[in-house]
């Protein structure tokens, strides 16, 4: 088996995803630590070689070099899932999981910029980020109401997807940028849940509900 490198920023939620991924699947991975922040090495030539977005993550398996956080997963999910439990073989399941991947690659963007804003910027979080990252969120919450209305305990389903991994992370860190877990209790009830799952870890910043 080829040896897989993760180019990671240990504080980036995008890398966050893809190593949670990586360990709940028990693979065996290699750390390649970049100095995202204050150092940009991202943008530096040699990293750019390997995605010319200058952005996180990148992952090397073997020869193949992939960057974007939907990618990786996806690409994990298929090549080493045997049991399609990341990834589901139903053509409507699928579709499901892609749509809320989509959603976590565009409309929490604003939460991500909201959260290094909070994190590493000097004038604040911009209102209008973390209003959209609200009303991202807010849709997420009636979604898991409704389907809580079906005894249902996961985004897509009746076990845990890559829908549920991937918008994990921008919630779970949404208080370091100001938001109250307390306004979104059907979203606050699935993270408590997600993190009880077998061989979880976490990262700075994700609440530990008791």
């Amino acid at each position: 088996m080829s040896v897989i490198t993760l180019y990671d920023y240990e504080l980036d939620e995008h890398c966050y995803r893809v190593r949670l991924l990586m360990t709940m699947l028990g693979l065996e991975w290699e750390p390649h630590p970049i100095d995202m922040v204050p150092g940009q090495e991202e943008k530096q030539p040699h990293m750019l070689a390997l995605n010319p977005l200058g952005q996180l993550p990148v992952l090397k398996d073997g020869d193949l070099v992939l960057h974007g956080a939907d990618a990786l997963l996806a690409y994990l999910a298929k090549t080493y899932d045997g049991a399609n439990t990341w990834l589901p073989e139903d053509s409507a399941d699928f579709g499901r999981v892609m749509m809320w991947l989509n959603f976590s690659s565009s409309a929490l963007g604003a939460a991500s910029q909201a959260r290094l804003q909070s994190l590493f910027g000097t004038t604040g979080v911009d209102a209008p980020l973390k209003e959209a990252s609200r009303k991202a969120f807010r849709i997420m919450d009636d979604h898991m109401t409704k389907r809580g209305y079906e005894n249902g305990e996961w985004f897509v389903g009746d076990h845990v997807t890559l829908a549920d991994l991937a918008l994990f992370p921008s919630f779970a860190l949404s208080r370091d940028f100001g938001i109250d877990h307390d306004e979104f209790p059907a979203l606050r009830r699935w993270i408590r849940r997600f993190r009880n799952l077998e061989k979880f870890t976490t990262m700075p910043g994700i609440p530990d509900y008791h």
